[in-house]
């Protein structure tokens, strides 16, 4: 295959990007789009990779140039609307990108065209590109933004396949009388959205379940075959729409579940057809999906507050406990020293592991009030360069030097990750959105957790778990107390060593609880029955 000039930029960024050289990756993609401005490629990796590394400005206007130069690309149509930050500065600027969202949201559903067989394509390659991910850490109820949005995608996917848009009869349930489960998911594999959905399947109760699993992605490891091993037909279709919704469709599902709905934008377009007669999808994407093709929302009845089924277009389902059957990680014994990692003997370190756009900048007060009454305070950051700035005036306000106390490390290891959480005295869960996985590794690890819940189910996961676990001491009811809560976990090691103590003593009432597979397998069974 002979390669044009366009590929020869193409290729070249693609290295940069691959050994972190982003000043020399961005600069090539600039040259490239400088002397080949028709290439999608370079604009889109340019854009989604500025906005990537916190440069929104520059992504933005590179978008408006792209939707400018190529009209036809329904792409950079969502790009030029629809692109917000995946951290932002101050709560002045999430307020200024939530109402830049919901006005572009507007204004691209007025100029989405799906009259001819091009736009329709397009509009369809569009949002196999992309989903509306990071408007939810906005912290705020985006169930009229997610509906707009899901009656978008609807449009585009019946479109082009009106086949797969009506309603479908319930299935009788045969000579066998079992109920045909489907899961499909393109992280099928060892991945936080999904580890969890391994206990929902082992714990099955197949004399009254058939169970089929549809792999969209392609990264099988051990836990891909824990789900093989788990299911009564298992199914391998990487990166291919149409032979994975036939294949469902063949199968006559009576239900068909998705663990998470806006992360992966295929399943995002799967789930915007009827291939089930019922469809629900669960919390490896904590947030409403507002797409009309999706029935039920499977949530757990400790994450949700009161009012929750204000916050879904699906109904809302609140499955026992935690909702999920989490298997308890298998945690190595300690084989390292802080001093591996450079990280001194004598701190107190709290262990903040978060992704970055969890971390909303009206909270960053938080670690320079904790570090002035802890003097020997390290907030070990795995991820966090990109916050670094934001610390250093929260920091400053304090008359403090964020480096005397933030750590910034990259961890690629699992082995060190954990070894982290086993040298760490405190971890700092996040608030508006929680640590999940993260919490419940740093459970296993017997690292004590501070936790604020939230207003939405996003922002409880830590809280359910400690509550769960019955240690409802690191429970904060508001940013003081957390404060409070964080501090004296700092500075007084015997009530450390305490909790640490007696987290390792109730791991079993977390772990692997069936009470929720139980409660799931009779929803499924209501279902049918209110259906047949």
């Amino acid at each position: 295959m002979q390669l044009s000039d366009a590929d020869i930029y193409w290729n070249l960024s693609y290295c940069y990007r691959q050994l972190n050289l982003l000043d020399e990756y961005f600069h090539t993609l600039q040259q490239g789009i400088k002397l080949y401005p028709q290439d999608e490629r370079l604009y889109f990796s340019l854009i989604i990779d500025l906005r990537r590394n916190g440069h929104i400005q520059e992504a933005i206007l590179i978008a408006e140039n792209a939707a400018q130069l190529l009209p036809d690309d329904y792409t950079f149509k969502i790009l030029k609307y629809l692109t917000v930050p995946s951290i932002y500065e101050s709560l002045e600027e999430i307020n200024f990108h939530r109402q830049r969202f919901t006005q572009g949201l507007q204004d691209l559903i007025q100029q989405t065209s799906l009259k001819t067989i091009e736009a329709q394509k397009s509009a369809l390659a569009g949002i196999g590109r992309l989903t509306n991910f990071y408007i939810s850490y906005q912290a705020q109820n985006d169930i009229d933004l997610q509906r707009q949005y899901g009656k978008l995608v609807h449009e585009i996917m019946a479109a082009n396949y009106p086949q797969w848009t009506a309603l479908l009869s319930m299935p009788k349930l045969g000579n066998h009388g079992k109920i045909r489960i489907g899961y499909v998911s393109n992280y099928l594999h060892s991945y936080s959205g999904t580890l969890w959905l391994t206990g929902w399947l082992s714990y099955c109760n197949h004399e009254s379940f058939e169970i089929y699993c549809y792999y969209t992605g392609n990264e099988p490891d051990k836990v891909t075959q824990q789900f093989q091993e788990n299911s009564n037909f298992f199914y391998h279709i990487p990166h291919n729409l149409s032979a994975v919704c036939e294949q469902i469709i063949a199968d006559q599902l009576h239900i068909l579940v998705f663990p998470e709905i806006g992360m992966n934008p295929q399943t995002m377009q799967m789930a915007g057809l009827r291939l089930a007669p019922v469809q629900c999808v669960a919390w490896g994407h904590p947030v409403t999906t507002g797409l009309p093709t999706i029935d039920y929302f499977l949530s757990s009845e400790l994450m949700e507050p009161e009012n929750a089924q204000e916050h879904y277009s699906e109904k809302l389902i609140r499955l026992p406990n935690i909702g999920v059957s989490y298997p308890k990680p298998c945690i190595p014994p300690v084989i390292k020293t802080r001093r591996d990692y450079q990280l001194p003997d004598v701190a107190v370190i709290y262990l903040c592991c978060q992704a970055p756009f969890k971390y909303l900048p009206q909270y960053d007060f938080i670690f320079p009030e904790i570090a002035r009454r802890v003097p020997q305070a390290k907030f070990l950051f795995l991820r966090g360069t990109l916050l670094q700035q934001r610390l250093q005036r929260a920091f400053a306000a304090f008359d403090l030097n964020y480096e005397d106390y933030c750590v910034f490390l990259t961890i690629p290891e699992r082995l060190d990750y954990l070894m982290i959480n086993l040298l760490s005295d405190v971890y700092l869960d996040t608030f508006t959105w929680s640590g999940g996985n993260t919490t419940l590794e740093a459970i296993a690890c017997n690292l004590p957790v501070v936790t604020c819940p939230g207003e939405f189910m996003r922002g409880r996961h830590s809280d359910s778990f400690l509550k769960m676990l019955g240690m409802t001491d690191t429970i904060a009811a508001n940013e003081a107390e957390y404060i409070e809560i964080a501090v004296k976990l700092g500075l007084d090691s015997t009530w450390r060593n305490t909790i640490s103590t007696r987290m390792s003593q109730r791991h079993d009432y977390l772990f692997d609880d069936q009470a929720c597979v139980t409660g799931l397998e009779s929803f499924y069974k209501q279902v049918i029955e209110k259906s047949l």
